[in-house]
């Protein structure tokens, strides 16, 4: 029960993570790593699987938010939206590696949403990039302990 209990932590931390919400799983993946009690392949897919998950709600969050633009409390401006069109638009689907990345990351999957990016192009681009990161730091965490 307990692993279980450490394993669905990893999840939900690296769930809120993804979303807009500030939160960080990158610390709580290397301290199960660094304690050597749970299998790193499982932690890697159990982190992974809860980021990915966070931006795909980010992904939907993005399909459905333009009903709402133009209201009083809306968050985001006309401006902003129009000048986080044009660089995902630069960029393309492929900024979407990108979705690791602190600060712009999460914002990047929520315009994908609100342009359309198809489901499982954004999926597939989404789970490389943030599987990879992952990937990287448990190597790296590894490597040192």
């Amino acid at each position: 029960m307990t692993a279980f209990c450490a394993y669905a932590g990893l999840f939900l931390s690296a769930l809120v993570a993804a979303t807009i919400l500030p939160a960080q799983s990158e610390a709580v993946l290397a301290v199960m790593l660094a304690s050597k009690a749970y299998s790193a392949l499982l932690l890697l897919a159990v982190a992974s699987a809860g980021n990915v998950l966070g931006a795909v709600i980010n992904w939907f969050l993005g399909r459905e938010v333009l009903r709402f633009a133009g209201r009083r409390w809306f968050p985001v401006t006309p401006a902003a939206l129009q000048s986080a069109s044009k660089w995902y638009h630069r960029y393309g689907r492929w900024s979407l590696l990108a979705s690791w990345l602190p600060v712009v990351g999460d914002p990047l999957t929520v315009v994908a949403g609100v342009l359309r990016e198809p489901f499982w192009s954004f999926l597939v681009l989404v789970t490389i990039g943030k599987t990879a990161r992952y990937a990287v730091l448990g190597w790296i965490v590894l490597s040192w302990t």
